[in-house]
């Protein structure tokens, strides 16, 4: 049986171009900033985001973590949606590791609403935690793969100008949101102090994520690095791959795209199930399956039995996320398999 792979883009496989990259990398230290691949990537990907340096590291979650650590000192504030991926996924890290302390603000779907954030930034006062950093997710994974616009961004960055705070981008699927809004990631991270990228989710490269900024920031940032345990050693055998990624995988994520929303609409009309398709706006589609009367892992359990794996948000939640492997000849038989599982429960009478 062929699976229909949907848990996250990040089950993605490395292409043949890839493996051969990888094969043949040039590489040195780069803890000594001897890597000559290294070098490279972190150059096309400062460009690829319109900043003057950049830093791979070898996953989004330590980049982020080292963004906190370079834009927070210990005690500092920093202002996150309340569903975001560093305060949701990230083990407490920003607290545990870098300090911070979180001060959640509600955004619809996941985008911030800049007036909320203008309201959360502390005054100076002696009681206060200091805030230092607002943090943005663009895509917004809890939010259903929600872009947040350019307009948006740019009010947010005149919030924290104003306030004189840093903003720093946890731009997991950047790639996603530039392709969704028909402009270069360089656009969107113009609003930002610091962006963190992933490589290995829908652009298909095994390992590694990139942390950008100007060159005084990334310099401290490399320091934090080293500290949190992420220096590597001929890493270009990795980071071969990631050139791939950026130079070759960008574009074809509107593939992604149309196939979710293919998918979601065909959920739209599935008895049981809640789809919103509004939020639909890259390669995730979220839907609840509170009618049935069943727990989301129940769900998940007998649709990879018809061949279909989904990722759960317990306790009605379900999510799917379209990538590479995920054809538009994949979306009937996923769209199939999930409402006979809908049927089946139906059939019993269980939902509400």
């Amino acid at each position: 049986m062929k699976w229909i792979e949907l848990r996250s883009d990040t089950l993605t496989l490395p292409t043949e171009e890839m493996r051969d990259a990888m094969r043949n990398a040039e590489v040195g230290d780069d803890v000594w900033g001897e890597d000559p691949t290294v070098i490279r990537l972190e150059a096309l990907a400062a460009e690829k985001v319109g900043k003057e340096a950049a830093l791979f590291l070898p996953s989004g979650t330590m980049a982020n973590l080292v963004a906190v650590m370079t834009h927070c000192s210990r005690g500092d504030e920093i202002i996150l949606e309340a569903e975001s991926h560093i305060y949701y996924y990230e083990v407490g890290g920003m607290s545990a590791v870098a300090g911070a302390v979180p001060r959640l603000v509600c955004g619809k779907n996941g985008v911030l609403d800049p007036d909320d954030v203008r309201a959360a930034i502390r005054e100076t006062n002696i009681h206060y935690a200091p805030t230092t950093c607002l943090a943005v997710e663009n895509t917004h994974n809890r939010g259903g793969g929600t872009v947040t616009d350019l307009s948006t961004l740019a009010a947010l960055r005149a919030v924290a100008r104003e306030r004189g705070i840093s903003i720093h981008m946890d731009g997991a699927r950047i790639f996603n949101a530039a392709v969704a809004l028909g402009v270069d990631a360089s656009e969107i991270a113009q609003y930002v102090d610091s962006v963190m990228f992933c490589l290995s989710k829908g652009l298909s490269a095994p390992v590694g994520s990139m942390l950008a900024g100007d060159a005084d920031f990334i310099a401290r940032a490399r320091k934090n690095r080293k500290m949190v345990g992420g220096g590597m050693r001929q890493a270009g055998v990795l980071a071969a791959a990631g050139i791939v990624a950026l130079e070759k995988m960008v574009d074809r994520l509107a593939d992604d795209h149309g196939n979710a929303r293919a998918l979601a609409e065909a959920l739209v009309d599935v008895a049981g199930i809640e789809v919103d398709l509004s939020t639909v706006e890259t390669n995730m589609v979220v839907f609840d399956i509170g009618r049935l009367g069943i727990d989301s892992d129940q769900f998940a359990a007998e649709l990879s039995a018809e061949g279909v794996r989904v990722s759960t948000r317990p306790p009605h939640g379900m999510r799917a996320v379209t990538n590479r492997h995920f054809t538009a000849d994949d979306v009937e038989r996923a769209a199939r398999a999930i409402r006979m599982v809908c049927e089946r429960h139906l059939a019993l009478g269980r939902h509400a």
